[in-house]
């Protein structure tokens, strides 16, 4: 569906319901992880791109110090602007991500207020490419907007995401998804400080291979502990040295005592950290292949990601003879030997990236949606722009 027609949609859905025309129109992409698999969370490196898949909204700001949000299939978020508290009632639900982003707005001293949003999304809930974070850094925007003269930066704007998401949603998650979405465009990110990460937009010329995601089937719920493990199985090993992220650990260093380590916190602990300090590597080598041109360089790193999550961060699976994730790996390789892929996002269960080349997308995609189910299959495209104000309505 085109943009422009999905926004007179709103419009028209808001006239109905409200009475009165909306004023703004915000956008909000999904994104693409590229590479730096679960390393944000330790200070790690990330190349990432928002993508063509978004949320759109239209939006009035409102005098009855209430937010409203309306999207299509989903009951309306409403929340008091002096009803900001955490509520475990509301862990894992998309009011708790608008109570956090308010919260956390007022603890900076930033103005909030009330808005009427109605909005629509083409990030399928599960796909892997961050339809929450779209979703908070959303919100974050419009507050921006409407009551602070558009003057948060987006580094900002992806903080107060990430704190919505972790304390107020009750999911562990580093900062990638929300920088990703809120900057827009291929970006390399270093993360050494999450108060002012190093963020470089980089352009990737690809004309000649098609990004497609893979949503396998297996649901997200109830893995948050699973996320949360690999966080605190690499914290393990920089509490050995008295730090407190992997990143303040000299490689070196762990790489020479890596025998003693196994030994003293078991195998699966170590390959953790050793999957940080190569990804770390690869995402360095990456962001220079892109700036060389060299695409084939930078899809073969992004490939050899794919293979360390297998098989050192292992977050590919659980059980493996139940689930989906791994089967799909295997059978992307099976029917296009050539292809680049890796698991997507946080791992588990969900989705997969799988990159082919161009030639070869019209005879794969009916194999695939064959295979993984007509819309599981989404073929992507990386784009240039991050959450954003794009229209003004008269």
């Amino acid at each position: 569906m085109k943009e422009e027609y999905r926004i007179q949609k709103l419009q028209k859905a808001f006239k109905e319901k409200m009475n009165y025309d909306p004023k703004y129109v915000f956008s909000s992409p999904g994104r693409i992880e590229l590479l730096g698999n679960h390393t944000d969370h330790n200070h790690g490196k990330v190349l990432v791109s928002s993508i063509n898949l978004k949320i759109l909204s239209v939006v009035s700001p409102t005098d009855d110090e209430t937010v409203t949000i309306y999207s299509s299939g989903f009951k309306p978020i409403i929340v008091k602007l002096n009803d900001l508290d955490i509520k475990e009632q509301e862990f894992s639900t998309s009011i708790a991500m608008v109570r956090g982003v308010l919260a956390k707005f007022k603890e900076l001293g930033y103005k909030i207020g009330g808005f009427t949003a109605f909005c629509d999304s083409t990030i399928y809930s599960g796909a892997g490419v961050s339809s929450s974070a779209a979703f908070e850094v959303l919100v974050s925007k419009i507050l921006s907007v409407l009551y602070n003269g558009n003057s948060i930066k987006r580094v900002e704007l992806a903080k107060i995401a990430q704190y919505a998401e972790t304390v107020y949603f009750n999911k562990p998650c580093g900062l990638l998804d929300q920088t990703g979405i809120a900057v827009g465009g291929v970006n390399y990110i270093d993360f050494r400080s999450t108060d002012t990460p190093f963020v470089k937009h980089i352009e990737l010329i690809n004309d000649d291979y098609q990004f497609i995601i893979i949503n396998t089937g297996d649901s997200h719920s109830n893995l948050t502990p699973c996320y949360a493990e690999i966080k605190d199985d690499m914290k393990v090993i920089a509490s050995h040295y008295n730090l407190s992220f992997l990143r303040e650990l000299d490689p070196k260093i762990f790489f020479k005592d890596r025998k003693v380590l196994t030994a003293k916190y078991g195998e699966r602990i170590v390959l953790r950290a050793k999957h940080f300090f190569e990804e770390n590597k690869r995402v360095s080598e990456a962001f220079k292949a892109i700036e060389e041109k060299d695409i084939v360089k930078f899809l073969t790193l992004l490939d050899n990601s794919g293979t360390s999550s297998y098989n050192q961060l292992k977050n590919c699976y659980v059980n493996f003879e139940d689930e989906k994730l791994p089967k799909a790996l295997k059978y992307v390789k099976e029917i296009d030997p050539e292809c680049y892929s890796r698991v997507h996002g946080g791992g588990f269960a969900g989705t997969i990236l799988m990159v082919v080349k161009k030639e070869k997308v019209e005879t794969l995609l009916p194999e695939l949606k064959a295979h993984f189910g007509e819309s599981n299959v989404v073929p992507v495209y990386l784009t240039k722009f991050g959450t954003s104000l794009i229209k003004t309505l008269n």
